[in-house]
């Protein structure tokens, strides 16, 4: 019997841990800007976790799709919005402009397959939130 995507996402030890949804300071679209606005993504789990083709998107269509990426137990993958050098802890969406509504918006990860595995939803408030 498949999974709902409500049953993937209790049971992914990979999901959202914290959304920085509203870069600090004024939006200058400038790369440094663009790049303190991200999404972080964290394994929750014992062992070490392939993300390789999940994707991170948001309610306006945007989508990021990872490359070959596997998260260590208890680490995190920080995808900002501009651009940059990926490493193991930070990826880069190299986007032109932001992606995240500072006034209430949605993120989703879904893995490989296309099955939703978590999601992070904020309204209007201070810039960022805990998933």
């Amino acid at each position: 019997m498949p999974l709902s995507s409500v049953d993937a996402a209790a049971i992914s030890p990979v999901r959202f841990s914290y959304v920085q949804y509203d870069s600090p300071g004024t939006d200058t679209g400038s790369n440094r800007s663009l790049n303190a606005e991200y999404v972080v993504v964290k394994n929750f789990g014992q062992k070490s976790r392939s993300i390789t083709g999940w994707t991170v998107r948001d309610l306006n269509g945007h989508v990021y799709r990872f490359g070959r990426f596997t998260i260590k137990p208890g680490k995190t993958v920080r995808l900002h919005t501009g651009r940059g050098s990926n490493s193991r802890t930070d990826v880069y969406w190299r986007r032109d402009w932001y992606v995240w509504n500072n006034t209430g918006d949605k993120a989703t990860l879904k893995n490989k397959s296309g099955t939703t595995v978590d999601t992070c939803k904020w309204g209007d408030g201070d810039g960022n939130t805990a998933c």
